[in-house]
């Protein structure tokens, strides 16, 4: 489970800091422009717009098959990025007047009326965290002692993080779908929305672009890459990163039709303190970093199947690795051990180009 920095909400994270494990490899493009992919035929081109969102950077292109169909496409760009808006402030922990602040705010008293889309990330985060014995769970917002801001990190003390970590407690978070209402049994407690809500988010926006007519589309969302249909023919290339180096790229994945890559890893936020190296990726069950895993990357055509695990696998630690993989065949996963070494599942060490 993630927690995010302590800073304003419109700049979460440093993104000049930041390494991802998985990028879009389509060489480098002009912001909003008409350009083509460097290396690639001229009729390679494609539209895009990049904005920070979710305290990272997100870049959404479109293959552009004529100049006059440009003001089109960025509008509906546009469009997309505006309703990816929407939905982060909803979903910011950070803002007291998102619906994650209201329900924080009226913990213990009374229950918070939330929309359908906060809804469905709640009830999706509900089932992850019983899938994995509670190796999820997004009431670890109330361990707030952690700060990974450049230049500001902090580390709680053992006395903070059992008063902390005592509020973390997923079956104190009440649902109601046909209410509409979420309700946080105990004063204190919190929710982070940070491990499983950016998925849906950037897929919210790739249907937007759908619903606009744009069948081939990537987005990409500091690392979490959604693509559907195709590179003016060709299929989407996604690099993925090595997490024991993330400097290095392990291979490529070639997505066409309907894919994502789906990516965690403690590379992101991270400081050094008495000879530890600590990162924003904690266990909910004892509210320290965890250890054994430094990254994981997911490949899967659904979202569904891999929002949240990329944290979910960082916590429950290498063991898990092999079962996940035999109980989600359709997923393909790549993990960086603490050792130095990786597992791959069969269908990741097949696609990995």
């Amino acid at each position: 489970m993630t927690t995010q920095d302590r800073v304003r909400p419109d700049l979460t994270i440093n993104a000049r800091r930041r390494m991802v494990l998985a990028l879009p490899l389509l060489g480098a493009l002009p912001h909003g422009a008409f350009a083509a992919d460097a290396g690639a035929p001229s009729a390679a081109r494609l539209a895009k717009r990049r904005r920070a969102l979710m305290g990272t950077r997100v870049d959404v292109m479109v293959p552009v098959r004529n100049a006059g169909e440009l003001p089109l496409l960025f509008e509906a760009i546009d469009a997309a990025i505006a309703h990816m808006q929407v939905l982060e402030q909803r979903m910011s922990r950070y803002r007291s007047d998102s619906e994650i602040g209201r329900i924080a705010a009226s913990a213990g008293r009374a229950p918070t009326r939330v929309s359908p889309e906060v809804m469905a990330v709640m009830q999706q985060a509900k089932r992850l965290h019983e899938q994995t014995d509670g190796a999820f769970d997004i009431t670890i917002g109330a361990v707030r002692g952690w700060s990974f801001e450049p230049g500001n990190e902090r580390m709680p003390t053992d006395a903070e993080v059992a008063r902390e970590i005592a509020l973390v407690r997923m079956r104190d978070l009440v649902l109601d779908p046909s209410a509409g209402t979420a309700f946080l049994r105990r004063e204190g407690m919190a929710l982070d929305l940070g491990g499983v809500a950016k998925l849906p988010i950037l897929q919210a926006g790739l249907e937007s672009l759908q619903r606009a007519g744009l069948s081939d589309a990537l987005i990409n969302g500091g690392g979490d890459v959604l693509i559907s249909g195709t590179q003016h023919g060709a299929p989407w290339r996604v690099g993925v990163r090595d997490p024991n180096a993330p400097q290095r790229l392990l291979g490529s994945l070639s997505l066409a039709g309907r894919g994502i890559v789906a990516s965690s890893g403690d590379y992101e936020r991270a400081f050094i303190r008495d000879g530890r190296r600590l990162h924003h990726v904690l266990d909910p069950r004892t509210g320290w970093p965890v250890q054994g895993v430094h990254g994981v990357a997911l490949r899967a055509e659904r979202m569904e199947e891999v929002n949240g695990w990329g944290a979910a696998l960082m916590v429950t630690g290498p063991t898990a690795l092999k079962t996940f993989g035999a109980r989600h065949p359709a997923v393909d996963v790549m993990a960086g051990l603490g050792d130095g070494s990786h597992w791959l599942s069969e269908g990741m060490r097949t696609r990995l180009a």
